[in-house]
């Protein structure tokens, strides 16, 4: 059976911002109920409502955190609908949701997770509501593992199957040419792209909206400025991120404003040596 890390690290990972409190009091349900967890932010500014956001956030910080690791995930526009709270083992670590495919990435890096649905009132708040489950079911949850109250199994049944984002790997559409996925947008204005870049090294274009982008760079300095710092190359490029996506970007602007592209919109890229 998984074990929590002692001392046990919970993170953070939410739409919320950090203007109103839901954030503080998350922490404090986590705090009053596992005094010496360790919490940690990953962020709290996925756009709102974003799954794609936040399940390539989560995916790219869990595999950098130690085994027994509890990561909090609540990006969940269906909160208070019939959308089950959910558990997930995952790469020797815990991964607590709700089940809307938030943790499609998780799920597609470790083929052997197990599920299950949070069912067993005992370890939620008294009376939750029916708009704040990060609070009143999620937060609780994770403390009563991360103090050693519960158990895995004591959080309630088995589940065959979570749901899952369409789309997430490219799909081949005619030989050459492949549709995929805006991932994320971050503050930068970068996007992040569903294409490895392992696995596209040809020559290609990127066809997003109306737009083509067919220039490649290995970093933003490549592009051209001047002593003060000026950019006169103003045109979007592809580069391979540190994510091990392809990301678009432009030096000092915002890729995603100048292309106006969102996570979960689509784009097709296109094999150019053939």
């Amino acid at each position: 059976m998984l074990r929590v890390s002692r001392p046990p690290i919970i993170t953070l990972t939410t739409d919320f911002g950090l203007t109103d409190h839901y954030v503080g009091v998350m922490r404090g349900v986590l705090l009053s109920r596992c005094p010496d967890a360790r919490v940690v932010d990953i962020t709290h500014e996925i756009a709102p409502f974003s799954l794609y956001g936040g399940a390539f956030a989560v995916d790219q910080a869990a595999p950098y955190f130690p085994e027994g690791t509890i990561h909090l995930v609540v990006v969940d526009p269906g909160v208070g609908t019939a959308r089950k709270p959910l558990l997930v083992e995952a790469m020797g670590q815990i991964f607590i949701a709700p089940d809307n495919g938030v943790l499609s990435l998780i799920a597609a890096r470790d083929g052997n997770l197990r599920a299950r649905e949070i069912a067993n009132r005992d370890l939620w708040l008294p009376s939750p509501s029916n708009t704040f489950h990060g609070r009143d079911i999620f937060a609780p949850v994770a403390a009563a593992l991360a103090s050693g109250a519960a158990q895995v199994p004591d959080v309630g049944p088995e589940l065959e199957r979570i749901q899952l984002l369409p789309d997430l790997e490219p799909v081949l559409q005619e030989p050459g040419v492949w549709r995929g996925k805006v991932l994320n947008v971050d503050r930068f204005g970068n996007v992040i792209t569903n294409f490895k870049a392992a696995n596209f090294k040809a020559k290609f274009s990127l066809r997003i909206g109306s737009r083509e982008v067919r220039k490649f760079r290995q970093t933003f300095g490549d592009v051209k400025g001047d002593a003060r710092g000026d950019v006169h190359d103003t045109l979007c490029f592809v580069y391979e991120g540190s994510s091990g996506y392809l990301e678009v970007g432009m030096n000092r602007r915002s890729a995603a404003a100048s292309l106006q592209v969102s996570p979960g919109d689509s784009m097709t890229l296109r094999d150019t040596i053939s």
